[in-house]
């Protein structure tokens, strides 16, 4: 079969370069900005569903003294909040209440069995009404009101997050804060609401029960033949398009040829057909073990590439834990994740991301294109793969959930390298990180994580202690 020749790059980096300045403006951006930058048929697949939180006031009556002040106006002070915690969340369903005592607040929380969560305003002190909500087991987020509300605060949200509480706090003058926290329960809700498909000949049995319970995520078997099926159905023709695109907008082109890589995009249809068939968001597949054994048709990397490039999730190796983080981040940032195998260079104090797959959308599907290869597998020079260039100099975030303990794993770096070296797999960033030697000396909790561009540390805070896990900054 005859190779495709180098393509000329500079349309590819033209586009790079002039949106790159612009791209840090879409990061935690809305839902409905990150929805219309989505492909019709990505945008059809997100789940539709309302996050219905009670917003509690908590303060003592006007007439006792204590913070903020005797006779404060706490009426004035609950329809500003009100109105722009509704304005800035506007696919949040607000239900709006007052507790003074803790007896109020109980009543509160046995009415409200349905709701996603409790959003508790300490808004002065002395008052007993936050902790039934710290301590009712379920996720709330709690929110010092500076110079009113602080006492209690400092004292109840340790001892909440000690007793293993499902709740996090914001003691912030900045409003944007306390947003951030509630788009964590929107991200949660909306993962309890998502299906990923796990293409394997594994027994999942015990993971599908294990992700229901721990994360609310459905978990949905699909064999091999299933895709496979779909991979024989899928129309050359329309493969052969989305294999031109993806050369067209390559920076180069080296070991594929032209039918490899309309293999490829027939695979893509096949997947994409059965994201849509099962109504799911996110597909992980046993690719290596289902490709080696002649199971497969194809490799799926180029399929996940532009599955993760349209707002959708395409995980390699059936890693659903790597496959759950990846979707889970997409709620919550906007931004697409990639699994890799990390390598530790001490001798720079970098740690190099390494994988096959990885997205060219690293800042959203509204965000720039950056350079990409389409290579080969590297393990065994077959299929097509991508290398993807990604930006440097902008902080990345790598973390795994880890259901199975209730763990978050998370450490941070800063984009430094996109590095050409054909051993192992072709994408490889490198990012220098705290502590390279301290990572290496303490890595856990599997070989693969998953990284997303941006400084999210907070964002994945808020999210960890309201599933009720344990975040481990490692290195």
């Amino acid at each position: 079969m005859s190779r495709l020749p180098v393509l000329p790059s500079s349309a590819t980096r033209r586009q790079f370069l002039a949106g790159t300045a612009g791209a840090a403006a879409g990061a935690g951006g809305s839902a409905g900005a990150f929805a219309a930058a989505l492909p019709d048929y990505a945008e059809a697949l997100l789940p539709k569903v309302k996050t219905k939180l009670l917003l509690v006031y908590t303060h003592p009556d006007p007439k006792i003294q204590g913070w903020p002040y005797q006779g404060y106006d706490y009426e004035t002070r609950k329809s500003q909040t009100t109105a722009r915690l509704r304005a800035a969340c506007p696919e949040v369903d607000f239900a709006v209440a007052t507790a003074k005592t803790a007896a109020e607040a109980q009543a509160l929380l046995e009415s409200h069995p349905a709701v996603d969560g409790f959003l508790v305003y300490l808004f002065g002190i002395p008052s007993d009404a936050p902790d039934v909500f710290a301590y009712s087991g379920r996720p709330a987020i709690l929110v010092d009101d500076l110079y009113g509300g602080t006492g209690r605060f400092l004292g109840l949200y340790p001892r909440a997050l000690a007793k293993g509480m499902p709740v996090t706090g914001v003691s912030s003058s900045r409003f944007e804060d306390v947003v951030e926290a509630v788009k964590s329960l929107e991200a949660i809700k909306k993962l309890r609401s998502s299906l990923l498909l796990d293409v394997t000949e594994r027994d999942v049995a015990r993971a599908v029960v294990l992700f229901r319970e721990t994360l609310g995520l459905t978990v949905r078997p699909v064999s091999a033949a299933e895709l496979n099926a779909a991979y024989e159905k899928a129309g050359r023709e329309q493969a052969g398009r989305w294999a031109s695109q993806w050369i067209s907008e390559a920076d180069r082109v080296v070991e594929p040829s032209r039918e490899e890589i309309t293999r490829s995009g027939a695979m893509y249809l096949a997947m994409r057909g059965l994201l849509e068939q099962h109504r799911a968001q996110a597909i992980a597949v046993d690719c290596l073990h289902l490709f080696y054994g002649g199971k497969l048709g194809a490799y799926p990397c180029l399929g996940f590439f532009q599955l993760n490039d349209d707002g959708l999730v395409g995980a390699c190796e059936a890693d659903l834990d790597s496959a759950a983080t990846m979707l889970l981040m997409s709620y919550l940032v906007g931004r697409p994740g990639y699994i890799s195998d990390p390598v530790i260079d001490t001798s720079k104090n970098q740690v190099i991301y390494a994988h096959c797959v990885a997205p060219s959308k690293v800042h959203g599907p509204a965000g720039p294109r950056n350079p990409y290869h389409i290579r080969d597998h590297s393990e065994d020079r077959k299929g097509a793969a991508i290398r993807s260039l990604m930006p440097l100099g902008e902080m990345t975030t790598t973390l795994r959930l880890v259901p199975s303990r209730k763990i978050v794993v998370l450490h941070q770096g800063r984009a430094v390298d996109n590095i050409d070296e054909d051993r192992a797999c072709r994408t490889k960033l490198a990012a220098e990180v705290r502590d390279a030697r301290r990572l290496m000396e303490h890595w856990d909790f599997g070989w693969h994580r998953v990284t997303v561009y941006g400084d999210h540390r907070l964002a994945i805070t808020h999210v960890t202690r309201l599933l009720g896990f344990q975040l481990v900054e490692e290195g």
